[in-house]
């Protein structure tokens, strides 16, 4: 046995080493990226077009400043100077989520966080100013049918329904905004008063808290070991240190709020690598603790906030929201944008004197109607003067719920959104409509559950050609494939069951960031958060392991396809069981072409069964062997025209598949 088993170890080591040669690829694209931004402030810095830099908190100062001393924009000027704000937003909220932790400080955290902030509320600020200064011109929009000003003004991201009551008619208690089925009904009240009506919706939810950006206690990477850590020769032999409790930190790996900026150190550098993946360690540490059973499937997926099942973990820490109408924000997400509901004050209006165009001025500028109105002794209240209104909305057609969502409000007071104060709801999911009937007016917005499309039925991982892969996510509700090509992703199809508008997302290359941003804004919600352990039954699973599984599958996707396996569940947390087959000339695999592997990291091997088998083994397939990698494993049964593939495989390709792989995590989520 002596011989063999110095043979092995020779063998364990000569793998470990060509591994390590292999996995510089996550290197280079660290690299790439990191020369990528710092390319784009050059090029911003270049074109010289006018439009402040996101990263520079001086220029983002002095323009909010000049915008904050334009006043009286009329509401096509600032619909035209939005779009910039917003693309302001867009590329802070990137700068945020994209870049990996270590790269930025606590202070360039607040700045960038503040500016989204500011940007949010002037945004606001002036498109009140702009309704104002469309509603003193009220007079002169009139309707020549109804007496009134009723208007819809739009682009892709604002819709504005807006009315003016000039006639003051009690007979007039429906407006019906144009060839829309938007509308409000409105007591006599209201109709005999000196009032607008405006539905303001946004594609965009400025409301919400951010995000909060999770920041590491120690660098968990140091930029110039990039170089030399590709050069330096590690110890083949040397034993795994188990990182204990108290020396857990906090990382990215695994958020998918932000991408996933995953530590580039492979498989010989063990003991950074463990401690760059401590927040996985702490999730698989924690489950196990659990005294606990967890929730059934239909109460994760029932319509109220879900309690979370008791985690150990210790900075992330998932808190059962204690008032059941509080909209728990880590289980539930706002979808299709904000509503903003008013009653506003009509201010005075023009009026034309011998060519003159007379306006009274009012200090405060637009005002608020108060509905209903305070009851005083001196106003005695009557019964039914003032009813509960009513108002049909259109939900976002660019945004897919595949459960009827709960409508909230947003509660000033409290910072959050709340499902009580609703006297009535009424859904028409095929129209895309909503009717509801509530006391007072305030934002309102539709809410879905996080995690509607998780667990996941099954998965499959299959390359297209050299460098370009796609990955195939099957839920309860839908079918999901997200191509990757290169460094870039796209939504290639999914399968919905009415007409929605994504023409914004579906065939549209971009990198993983962005595709994920986009695709929860939709509805297609398939990236699981740090919390989300607490809301979904999930396979209970190593994450250390789970990621080394990614790290290598990445490296074999331009040849070989991956999927689903039902003994990955029973196979305990420490072993990972997928379907692998290769395929180079045909576009799928068939069901007798799989063969079931098993890694735990330090051991990979085929297994005998197969998916039709009665029960799961972990019995060695006749005439093969055991390996320290998933690559070498695979190696066994490959061919020479597929190993030329993998070995041409670009860094920036093997990249995306396993960032694509972490963000999705269908070895715990399915």
């Amino acid at each position: 046995m002596a011989p063999k088993s110095k043979k092995d170890l020779q063998r364990r080591t000569d793998e470990l080493e060509e591994l390590y040669l292999l996995e510089k690829c996550f290197f280079e694209a660290e690299k790439w990226k990191k020369e990528v931004r710092v390319l784009s402030k050059w090029h911003h810095y270049i074109e010289c077009d006018g439009t402040p830099d996101p990263y520079v908190a001086q220029e983002m100062n002095t323009f909010i400043s000049l915008w904050k001393e334009k006043t009286d924009e009329d509401i096509d000027t600032v619909m035209k100077e939005s779009k910039l704000v917003l693309n302001l937003i867009e590329k802070l909220e990137l700068i945020l989520l994209d870049t990996p932790p270590h790269e930025l400080t606590d202070e360039q955290v607040r700045q960038y966080q503040g500016s989204i902030l500011e940007l949010r509320e002037l945004l606001h600020w002036k498109f009140k100013g702009a309704i104002e200064t469309l509603l003193k011109e009220a007079s002169s929009l009139v309707d020549t049918d109804s007496g009134n000003m009723e208007k819809i003004i739009k682009d892709e991201n604002i819709t504005l329904y807006i009315w003016a009551n000039l006639k003051k008619n009690p007979k007039y208690k429906r407006i019906k905004f144009g060839n829309t089925e938007v509308r409000f009904d409105i007591p006599k009240a209201l109709a005999t008063s000196d009032i607008a009506l405006s539905i303001f919706h946004t594609s965009y939810d400025h409301i919400s808290p951010l995000p909060v950006i999770q920041r590491p206690e120690k660098p968990a990477y140091v930029e110039p070991a990039i170089e030399d850590s590709t050069e330096k020769e590690t110890p083949k032999d040397e034993e795994v240190p188990q990182a204990s409790p108290g020396e857990v930190t906090e990382n990215q790996e695994l958020e998918t709020s932000s991408v996933l900026a995953p530590e580039i150190k492979t498989e010989e550098s063990f003991t950074d690598f463990k401690k760059s993946t401590t927040t996985l360690k702490e999730e698989a540490e924690a489950k196990k603790e659990e005294t606990e059973t967890k929730s059934s499937k239909a109460e994760l997926f029932s319509v109220g906030p879900v309690a979370p099942s008791p985690q150990k973990l210790p900075e992330v820490i998932v808190e059962a929201v204690v008032d059941e109408d509080v909209v728990d924000l880590k289980g539930f997400t706002p979808l299709g944008g904000i509503y903003y509901l008013n009653i506003l004050q009509l201010p005075p209006q023009c009026k034309q004197v011998k060519g003159w165009t007379i306006v009274e001025l009012i200090g405060g500028g637009l005002q608020e109607f108060v509905y209903p109105p305070e009851i005083t002794d001196d106003v005695p209240e009557t019964e039914n003067s003032y009813p509960p209104l009513e108002i049909v909305i259109e939900m976002n057609n660019s945004v897919v719920f595949f459960e009827k969502p709960m409508v909230a409000w947003w509660d000033s007071e409290g910072k959050g959104w709340r499902t009580d104060g609703f006297v009535s709801l009424f859904y028409n999911m095929k129209e895309k409509i909503l009717a509801l009937s509530l006391e007072s007016v305030h934002p309102i917005t539709l809410i879905q559950d996080t995690h509607i499309h998780m667990p996941y039925e099954s998965w499959e991982l299959r390359p297209l050609h050299l460098n370009e892969a796609i990955l195939n996510i099957t839920t309860t509700f839908t079918d999901i494939d997200i191509q990757i090509k290169d460094n870039q992703c796209m939504l290639a199809a999914v399968e919905l069951g009415g007409d929605y508008e994504l023409s914004h997302l579906l065939g549209k290359w971009m990198n993983l960031t962005s595709l994920i941003i986009a695709m929860k804004a939709t509805g297609l919600n398939i990236f699981p958060s740090e919390y989300s352990h607490a809301y979904v039954a999930v396979n209970d699973k190593d994450p250390l392991v789970e990621m080394k599984c990614y790290r290598q599958m990445a490296l074999l996707a331009s040849a070989f396809s991956f999927s689903w396996s039902k003994w990955n569940k029973q196979s305990g947390p420490t072993n990972m069981v997928f379907k692998a087959s290769e395929l180079l000339k045909k576009e799928y695999v068939e069901d007798n072409e799989w063969s079931l592997y098993m890694f735990n990291g330090e051991r990979a091997q085929k297994l005998k069964i197969n998916e039709f088998s009665e029960a799961f083994s972990e019995e060695l397939q006749d005439d093969t062997e055991f390996h320290s990698t998933l690559y070498h494993m695979i190696k066994d049964f490959t061919c020479e025209a597929a190993m030329e593939k993998i070995r041409s495989s670009s860094y920036q390709f093997i990249d995306a598949v396993c960032k694509l792989l972490l963000s999705v995590r269908v070895l715990t989520y399915s």
